[in-house]
């Protein structure tokens, strides 16, 4: 059986994920950023014993198709944006239709019906907190972060850090006091106020 979870973001998240299905004695096959295959079939008591578990994580069982679409659209970009070793070098429409074999504009329209921001906004939140994370950790440089990050240029790098964050990502650095925002909040923050997360 597959189920769909939301505000699956990370490893930490797929593991609590796993301590969830094992508490209620379920067999995983497969467990991924907002996507688990169990061995099971479960009957309404028990799908209800796990949407309560999964909640009391900070998770949320999707059962809806439009809900289910939005979370593979964020979680292939947030896979893409914060864990591959660099991003992929074709167009990200042509590759989220590949990934999910949808029409990108089919996706794009229910997800800023959905969200109430556009699949790019998304995207450019992502990046930027990930070009944050990178500065952060000060291994690169700019010129190296904008080609890791598949921006055409440094100066479209900063255009875009300047305009989502207010600074330009030399001020960013030299900060003392460099914030962050946890994956679960990165594109929510645009629509409402950062959700609470036990992960």
């Amino acid at each position: 059986m597959k189920l769909f979870i939301k505000y699956m973001v990370s490893d930490r998240c797929k593991l609590a994920v796993k301590e969830e299905l094992t508490k209620l004695g379920l067999h995983f096959i497969i467990v991924a950023l907002g996507e688990v295959e169990i061995m099971e079939e479960l009957s309404a008591e028990e799908l209800i014993s796990l949407k309560t578990g999964l909640q009391q994580s900070g998770f949320e069982l999707i059962d809806d198709k439009k809900g289910m679409m939005i979370e593979k659209i964020k979680n292939i970009i947030i896979k893409m944006v914060h864990q591959e070793n660099s991003l992929i070098k074709m167009n990200f429409s042509a590759y989220l239709s590949q990934e999910l074999r949808h029409d990108y504009n089919y996706m794009s329209n229910l997800f800023s019906e959905v969200q109430g921001i556009t699949i790019e906004k998304f995207i450019i939140a992502h990046k930027t907190e990930r070009v944050k994370e990178l500065i952060i950790y000060g291994e690169l440089n700019i010129t190296e972060i904008a080609e890791k990050m598949n921006y055409s240029s440094v100066a479209h790098l900063s255009n875009q850090f300047k305009k989502t964050t207010g600074l330009s990502p030399s001020h960013f650095k030299q900060l003392k006091n460099k914030r962050r925002s946890p994956i679960e909040d990165i594109g929510n923050a645009l629509l409402q106020p950062p959700l609470q997360h036990g992960i």
